[in-house]
């Protein structure tokens, strides 16, 4: 049992790393959450650096592709 000024138990959570599908403690003690570990991290920082998961989009009507008339 546990003492009435005693902080609630968190129970702890697992998830899937986004980079590895690897089980991943999703806690204040795992610095590269929601990554399983630094290197994982560092892999999806490249993609999304070098434009790899870029958002595909519709050009809009602002956005030069119409001939002046």
């Amino acid at each position: 049992m546990t003492s009435p000024d005693a902080p609630p138990l968190i129970p702890e959570k697992w998830v899937t790393c986004p980079q590895c599908g690897g089980p991943s403690l999703y806690a204040a003690s795992n610095k590269f959450r929601p990554f399983c570990c630094e290197r994982c991290k560092q892999i999806d920082l490249g993609a999304w650096a070098s434009e790899q998961f870029a958002v595909p989009a519709q050009p809009g009507p602002d956005d030069g592709l119409s001939q002046a008339h």
